[in-house]
């Protein structure tokens, strides 16, 4: 099966608590009447993200399967990704066709991409309660996922946090990537995410959507102006 006629597969991928689960749930509810979906969650003991996404109702229950990693979430949507691979190729072979198939990655830190043998494109969310200088601090998710998000903003007066800044430094580091500033309570933010998504399945079923490797390799600079990047596997600097 070319990768074009199979389902698009979109990671999403981000630190602890930033929302991947709420997010995965709000594109359901707003684009299940609209496209074919399955989702992939990971957990290291737990199936507890599927259940919350079950007890959604935001799909056919069936249509969330839950992949106990075992290890570093990192392990399983990189490393070695053959469970999930595995899982995403179950999913799509009984509910052939699928439209979409989103892959929620275990809660990781700033680190965590996915390998671009497993999605075909990639979101990575920061939240305003983690602070305004998350997006400042860089790491392969943030300057170089397909999309950035940049969740909970409705949140940002209550936790001292600047959102407007916050996006702008996002798009500084992210070298015109897209960012989107998101909250459930507010409908444009919403359908900027959906409408990305659509372009992105609309490239993908048209052969033009070529999964690109965001990191662990990805430079950063220090403020003595040293740019480097880290090997993911031991952190060891290797200097460009």
């Amino acid at each position: 099966m070319s990768p074009s006629s199979r389902s698009l597969r979109v990671g999403v991928c981000g630190p602890v608590g930033t929302g991947k689960s709420s997010l995965i749930a709000l594109v359901c509810s707003r684009l299940a009447d609209l496209l074919r979906i399955g989702v992939i969650t990971n957990d290291i003991y737990t199936d507890e993200d599927a259940r919350f996404l079950r007890s959604a109702g935001v799909l056919d229950p069936e249509r969330i399967r839950a992949v106990e990693t075992g290890a570093c979430p990192h392990t399983a949507i990189r490393d070695d990704i053959t469970a999930n691979l595995l899982a995403v190729e179950e999913l799509e072979e009984d509910f052939a066709p699928l439209d979409l198939v989103l892959v929620e990655s275990g809660g990781d830190n700033l680190t965590a991409t996915f390998s671009p043998a497993l999605v075909d494109t990639q979101i990575f969310l920061i939240d305003v309660a983690g602070g305004g200088d998350v997006a400042r601090k860089g790491g392969p998710g943030i300057t170089r996922a397909d999309l950035l998000v940049v969740n909970k903003t409705d949140l940002a007066p209550y936790v001292g946090v600047d959102a407007k800044q916050m996006v702008a430094d996002a798009g500084a580091v992210r070298e015109g990537r897209p960012v989107i500033a998101l909250s459930r309570s507010d409908e444009e933010s919403v359908g900027a995410l959906t409408s990305w998504l659509l372009e992105q399945l609309g490239s993908h079923r048209a052969g033009m959507l070529v999964p690109e490797d965001p990191g662990p390799m990805a430079a950063h600079v220090h403020a003595d102006g040293t740019a480097h990047t880290h090997d993911g596997a031991d952190d060891d600097h290797v200097h460009v």
